[in-house]
């Protein structure tokens, strides 16, 4: 398996905290990889470090083969990392279209991206009928949808994503998983920290649990999600070695 993206032996800091030790894992090319882990575990913290919003203190992040860690977050973006952040983080006073052309604002290919627009609009028929209303004004589910469409207007060989079913009904958690596992049919490799553990290991390839900064169980997500670990591991219990 060729790795996309790879950590190797990562410390992050905040401050004197320490929030990783020692993070090595490693996303392979046209796969989903989930990471799972309790509050406090350092998820987050990873896609901060990947999309260049923190700064490991040692270790390596590199993409397609090249180092990212240090470089800016604008300059790991243009080089095909898309991120569809936690809470969204949409342009709500924007309205929709707007806010998916901000998706390509690191592009200069325009007759291409009018392209991709129409694509990315079949795949997403909710957002291509909600083109001229605010984003601020749809609905949650709505809005996941849109943030996922936004990044994939940049054209992503790599997607992250940060909790993606968070504060979503039933319903909208199953069409988000569904559209996840479309869009890496497409061809986009997937990272992604995911709240629901059951749901997100049966879409993904690969998992990794992480508890207090470290890797505790890693994996086919299949075999994973068969492991009676797995629950205490999520919910922050002790994981026997």
């Amino acid at each position: 398996m060729t790795a996309l993206l790879a950590l190797d032996r990562v410390d992050t800091f905040y401050g004197p905290v320490q929030a990783h030790f020692g993070l090595s894992l490693e996303v392979g090319a046209g796969r989903v990889v989930c990471l799972l882990g309790g509050n406090a575990s350092g998820k987050s913290t990873t896609m901060k470090v990947i999309l260049g919003l923190a700064t490991p203190r040692a270790g390596e992040v590199r993409f397609e083969g090249a180092r990212i860690d240090g470089l800016a977050t604008h300059r790991i973006i243009r080089k095909g990392v898309g991120s569809v952040p936690e809470a969204r983080r949409l342009f709500p006073l924007m309205n929709v279209r707007e806010n998916l052309l901000m998706g390509a604002y690191a592009r200069s290919d325009r007759a291409v991206i009018k392209q991709d627009l129409e694509r990315v609009l079949a795949l997403f028929p909710r957002v291509a009928g909600r083109l001229d209303q605010q984003a601020g004004t749809l609905s949650g589910g709505e809005q996941q949808m849109l943030a996922m469409a936004r990044a994939l207007m940049g054209r992503p060989k790599l997607i992250l994503m940060d909790e993606p079913t968070m504060g979503l009904s039933p319903l909208w958690v199953d069409r988000v998983l569904e559209l996840i596992a479309t869009i890496n049919q497409h061809g986009v490799t997937i990272f992604m920290v995911e709240q629901n553990a059951n749901l997100a290991l049966q879409i993904a390839h690969d998992a990794y649990v992480l508890q207090t900064g470290r890797i505790v169980l890693e994996g086919p997500a299949e075999r994973l999600r068969a492991d009676p670990r797995i629950r205490d591991a999520y919910l922050g219990g002790a994981i026997a070695a």
